[in-house]
């Protein structure tokens, strides 16, 4: 089945996303969560998971196409789908320490970090394959959001001191 690869390539940051958001769902509407202080650009909450479904997916066939074109892990495609894992995994790590952390000072600084590595990820995917750049676009404009969100609420809500 020719189609299985872009298939799986797909769903995969989504399996890894929900994974992530299941197990954090319960902070989501902690004490902790509902006295932090937002941006008042802050989108409504029912927004982010549409919003991370669509990236999610655009990025997941982005990097399909890079190993389709890219001949696998064995071509031109094995570092660009390196920074792609590496990405994935910044992505995936920030709810938990974000909100399972009660941290926005972890927070940013993954989300940080995260913005380098999609940047570099874009840049290598366009080498490889021009429409699997532009497929990340979406995902830069929304880390741009979401970074100044983290940064808000990090600079406006005092960290929380964990008892020993």
């Amino acid at each position: 089945m020719a189609e299985l690869p872009a298939i799986v390539a797909t769903l995969l940051p989504q399996l890894g996303g929900s994974i992530v958001g299941f197990k954090a769902a319960r902070e989501f509407d902690s004490d902790w969560q509902k006295k932090l202080i937002r941006a008042p650009w802050s989108p409504p909450g029912w927004v982010f998971g549409p919003m991370w479904t669509a990236l999610y997916s655009g990025m997941g066939f982005a990097s399909y196409l890079v190993w389709r074109d890219g001949n696998g892990f064995k071509g031109p495609a094995a570092l660009p789908l390196a920074a792609y894992g590496t990405q994935l995994a910044l992505n995936w790590a920030w709810t938990p320490l974000f909100f399972g952390c009660h941290s926005p000072k972890w927070g940013l600084i993954d989300i940080s970090l995260l913005d380098v590595a999609v940047w570099t990820t874009t840049a290598l995917f366009y080498k490889v394959n021009r429409n699997a750049g532009h497929l990340m676009i979406p995902y830069i404009s929304w880390l741009a959001i979401a970074t100044s969100l983290n940064y808000y609420i990090y600079k406006h809500n005092p960290e929380e001191e964990k008892e020993e």
